[in-house]
């Protein structure tokens, strides 16, 4: 197997003492594991950092093995985890995708959609507007997996009512996407609803 692909990285766990086990989300590819070997040495720890757009070539013997990875970086999203809740924000949304997206099945809309609410939440003038691409990214997930219909908020809906609306999603997503109790995906989301919930009515 050989796989060469524009890459947006869901999640990094440290494996043996050098590597790390990456999950990679491609257009065409879908959800894929690799292996990093290096993974922590000074020139790689930038490059794994959840959200990151990377440059992948994924190579196997067999596709019952993992691939070895080997990640360039395209775009960075560590000028953002020094903020609070842009860092949150990214931490949920890589999360949710990593936890609840089969391996191997492509969702090329997901992965555009992942890619434009990584760049809101890095570059929207406020928390407030981003807030929405998140509340539509999860009513898109939860639609392509096969849970209902959620709509996307309306551009206009006041932050009360978005806060609430998460709030019902919230329920969906904890009942139908990461209902795994071994992978508690659900306490990076309370960390970002926790952050939003500080938000007044001003525009921050």
């Amino acid at each position: 197997m050989l796989i060469r692909a524009p890459a947006i990285i869901c999640a990094s766990r440290a494996h043996g003492e050098h590597g790390a086990v990456v999950r990679l989300l491609t257009a065409d590819h879908g959800l894929i594991a690799g292996y990093v070997a290096g993974a922590r040495g000074r020139t790689l720890r930038p490059v794994l950092i959840p959200g990151n757009l990377v440059a992948a070539e994924l190579n196997a013997r067999t596709m019952s093995q993992l691939p070895s990875a080997k990640l360039e970086l395209v775009t960075s999203r560590g000028p953002w985890l020094g903020e609070p809740l842009a860092s949150a924000g990214i931490g949920w949304v890589t999360t949710l995708t990593a936890q609840s997206l089969p391996e191997g099945q492509p969702f090329p809309g997901i992965h555009g959609a992942l890619e434009a609410v990584l760049d809101a939440i890095c570059h929207a003038p406020s928390a407030r507007g981003w807030a929405r691409a998140v509340a539509a990214y999860e009513a898109l997930l939860l639609q392509e997996i096969g849970y209902g219909h959620a709509q996307p908020p309306p551009a206009e809906e006041p932050w009360e009512s978005l806060l609430a609306r998460l709030d019902r999603q919230g329920l969906s997503l904890a009942k139908h996407l990461l209902a795994d109790p071994r992978r508690d995906g659900m306490a990076a989301r309370a960390i970002l609803i926790e952050r939003f919930k500080r938000i007044d009515g001003g525009a921050q």
